[in-house]
């Protein structure tokens, strides 16, 4: 579990890092290029999960290493699957993290929503639900490790 307290805003007590894959992990079906350490890293104290359509359908191959869960979604009602699936994991426990508009209502509902504003850009509706904007996955994750980075951000 990794615990921070947010001055102004509220305690996160998180257990979860739940990713869309596309425009979050990956760019054109392929992992961004230095992902893969921190993920490792943050995994030492963190559940990581990819939730994911797999529009090139290359995420399987591409995540094989790393120590994550995997679940690709059918093409229906995407948006309201990752909120399904960040609930049975525990809304109050859950980082998410994305970019597309079925990325939406996860972002909305988890403790913190995080929208990357990587190459692929963002869904307007899913940076209005989101609790923190960051220009890459890199810089996302480097708030997990250097977590004064967060509180100042976040605090009010």
């Amino acid at each position: 579990m990794w615990t921070v307290q947010i001055p102004g805003w509220k305690e996160l007590k998180i257990s979860y890092l739940v990713f869309d894959y596309n425009g979050t992990l990956a760019i054109n079906g392929k992992k961004i290029p230095g992902v893969e350490p921190l993920l490792e890293q943050l995994a030492h104290e963190l559940e990581i999960h990819v939730v994911t359509a797999d529009t090139f359908g290359l995420a399987a191959k591409e995540l094989e290493k790393l120590p994550c869960t995997l679940k690709i979604l059918p093409k229906e009602n995407q948006a309201r699957a990752k909120q399904e699936y960040i609930q049975q994991l525990g809304v109050e426990k859950t980082v998410a993290f994305g970019n597309g508009r079925n990325d939406r209502l996860m972002l909305k509902e988890a403790a913190l929503g995080i929208v990357l504003l990587q190459e692929e850009g963002a869904a307007f509706q899913t940076l209005s639900a989101a609790d923190v904007v960051c220009h890459s996955v890199i810089d996302a994750l480097q708030l997990f490790l250097n977590p004064k980075r967060l509180i100042a951000t976040l605090r009010s």
